[in-house]
């Protein structure tokens, strides 16, 4: 009975050990991807900024101005691009949207972002645009891989249409989190104006006409959970200027926004929340199930051995009976 015993505890050894690499390094990397029907929404704040008032074009102090970021999957089009390229996809119709103060538009950008689900990195295909302009992606943008490494990366700046390094800048703790923080500067550069105006009449073309650009520099932070990859924060120091030209009159540039960018407080709340429990279900498959099953094989590899060796012992000597004692002869 210990032999057939000891086989038995020694055969689920043997599948929890093989278990565990397989949940780490097969199952991991083909479970973990974004759901391409992920939605999501974030708003942020600029206290105190400065803003262009289109109908003076002179800049004024306001109390606030408020950011909203969405992400939506677009399913049916990760489908379509599926098909193509042969492996997970995922497409992000995102809008960053600009009002002032008394709640009316200051300026939107909308994007499509196209992804690999699994690694994060660009997927390159028909449809990926800023503003309604074709663009080709390097590096990320929204979201760090799994697994965040300590190392900079190239990240796309939506307003320039370029990639440029946003650089690992050491270890924090946020709201009770392991963070690692990263930072990009941006120049300022030459960017197009958005095809939507907040004044009603003005078009990017007609603004171009006259000869007057847009400048445009920001300090970009983010602090990002490593086992996600997803921020847990961020903030832009952001600023915008609108430079020569006749609408300008006499003067060489004007600014068009001014602020620094922050979360606002419940969506940090929020954002935390869901982050530490997706991190709970990766260190799932990554470190609790796979030692967990490594340390559970070697106990049941170590109570099989013991059996095996008390089924091998020698038994006990039988007891030896008491002669029956012969009669005397006379």
């Amino acid at each position: 009975m210990r032999r057939k015993a000891s086989l038995i505890l020694l055969a689920f050894a043997v599948f929890f050990a093989a278990l565990s690499p397989l949940l780490r390094w097969y199952a991991f990397p083909r479970l973990a991807k974004i759901p391409a029907n992920q939605y999501q929404d974030m708003v942020l704040e600029a206290k105190d900024a400065t803003l262009l008032d289109y109908g003076t074009m002179q800049a004024k102090k306001v109390p606030k101005v408020t950011i909203v970021q969405t992400l939506k999957g677009n399913v049916e089009a990760s489908d379509r691009i599926e098909k193509t390229a042969g492996r997970d996809v995922v497409v992000w119709d995102s809008l960053s949207y600009v009002q002032g103060p008394d709640g009316k538009m200051v300026s939107k950008l909308p994007e499509r972002y196209i992804f690999d689900a699994h690694s994060q990195d660009p997927v390159h295909a028909t449809g990926e645009s800023v503003d309604g302009d074709p663009v080709t992606r390097e590096g990320i943008e929204f979201k760090w891989p799994f697994h965040t490494e300590k190392r900079d990366y190239e990240y796309f700046d939506a307003q320039t249409r370029t990639s440029a390094p946003i650089h690992y800048k050491g270890t924090q703790t946020f709201r009770g989190v392991k963070v690692y923080y990263f930072e990009q500067t941006i120049p300022w550069t030459k960017v197009k104006f958005p095809k939507v105006m907040p004044v009603q009449g003005i078009t990017a073309e007609s603004v171009a006409k006259t000869g007057t650009t847009r400048w445009y520099t920001t300090v970009r932070k983010f602090w990002v959970e490593p086992v996600t990859g997803a921020p847990v924060y961020g903030e832009e120091i952001h600023k915008e200027e609108l430079r020569g030209g006749t609408l300008l009159g006499d003067r060489d540039k004007v600014t068009a926004f001014a602020g620094h960018v922050k979360m606002r407080e419940d969506y940090i709340k929020h954002t935390v929340a869901l982050v530490k429990s997706n991190r709970t279900l990766i260190l799932l498959l990554t470190s609790y199930l796979p030692w967990g099953f490594l340390l559970l094989g070697a106990a049941l590899l170590s109570l099989s051995l013991y059996l095996e060796a008390r089924s091998r012992r020698p038994g006990d000597p039988a007891p030896t009976e008491a002669a029956e004692p012969e009669p005397v002869s006379a």
